[in-house]
């Protein structure tokens, strides 16, 4: 970049748009990342997507079209610069050609080939705040001008792509087939994390009051499998398994839990916020159906047994913290 286009950039005012989205936040950012979800919302309103790569890495592409109503088909490109799952996206985006290449917009022959765009994701009492900021880079004086009368354009197509990401999320609400658990535990995130991890952590907590656990096999990585029985309290044995499907230490473990004779499959998040010395946990089970969550909630006491577990992995952490001291 030139020193007069670094001085035209910078007297450019960054282009900022935001949404507070009814969806929690890890939701929202798959919806952002993942192939399936973004072609049923991105782009303008009343275009269809098709996506024809997706490299969710730093240096990875993201190539797609976008057909119109009428039938014209155009292309276009993020390169990711930034991955920080689930809180911010840093990419540049262009107009493409069918085969990836940097080609200029098909409406405008003075819009910059390239925007850089930084989008963050900030979750607020299950809500999820999304804010875009753009700016044009390697940009002339003319193209940063055309940049420049373009805000209103801008405003109204991403208000228009915002109102798809919304119709998709409504899609995708779980609220009628979930149970979600919160706590908040006296120890700082690290450790509670930690208690999640390995047998000998998790036999001196998991399960309701009254409940012990025998693992038989435990790989603690995504696509890794825990296997256990656990033992009530009366002498009935209940074999259960958990696919682990994503670990982000220490933020974040998802899993599928079913199969090995448990009564139903259902995927469970655990989400850990660092409150400081504390630590606030959500608990999320979602089940197939509405049915289902109603049947596993009646007959398997899931809402006061996932509370006793919980309160079980408050005091363990609690005496772990004490013996750290």
């Amino acid at each position: 970049m030139s020193e007069r286009q670094s001085e035209l950039a910078n007297a450019v005012e960054e282009f900022v748009i935001s949404r507070t989205f009814e969806a929690p936040r890890d939701l929202v950012f798959k919806a952002w990342t993942e192939k399936d979800r973004l072609s049923k919302w991105w782009g303008p309103k009343g275009f269809k997507l098709g996506v024809s790569k997706l490299e969710l890495r730093p240096g990875g592409t993201f190539h797609y079209s976008m057909t119109t109503p009428t039938g014209q088909t155009m292309w276009g490109r993020f390169i990711y610069k930034e991955i920080a799952a689930p809180e911010r996206l840093v990419f540049v985006n262009s107009f493409s050609d069918e085969k990836g290449g940097l080609t200029r917009h098909p409406m405008s022959g003075t819009w910059p080939l390239e925007v850089w765009n930084t989008v963050t994701f900030t979750e607020e009492n299950g809500r999820t705040i999304v804010t875009i900021k753009g700016h044009p880079i390697n940009a002339s004086e003319v193209e940063l001008k055309t940049f420049e009368e373009g805000r209103n354009s801008m405003q109204q197509g991403f208000g228009g792509t915002f109102e798809q990401l919304i119709a998709y999320l409504a899609s995708e609400d779980t609220s009628d087939r979930e149970i979600h658990l919160t706590r908040i535990f006296d120890a700082p995130r690290e450790l509670v994390f930690k208690a999640w991890t390995n047998p000998e952590h998790l036999s001196q907590w998991w399960g309701p009051n009254g409940f012990t656990t025998t693992t038989y096999e435990m790989d603690f990585r995504p696509g890794g499998v825990w296997r256990f029985m656990m033992h009530g309290p009366d002498g009935t044995d209940y074999p259960n398994r958990i696919t682990y499907e994503e670990i982000v230490e220490p933020e974040r473990i998802v899993y599928s839990h079913g199969g090995d004779d448990t009564p139903v499959d259902h995927k469970v998040s655990a989400i850990f916020t660092d409150l400081g010395d504390k630590t606030s946990l959500s608990f999320r089970m979602v089940f197939n159906s509405k049915e289902e969550r109603d049947h596993i909630a009646k007959t398997y006491g899931a809402v006061e047994g996932g509370n006793q577990t919980l309160a079980r992995l408050a005091g363990y952490v609690a005496s772990q913290k004490g013996s750290q001291g």
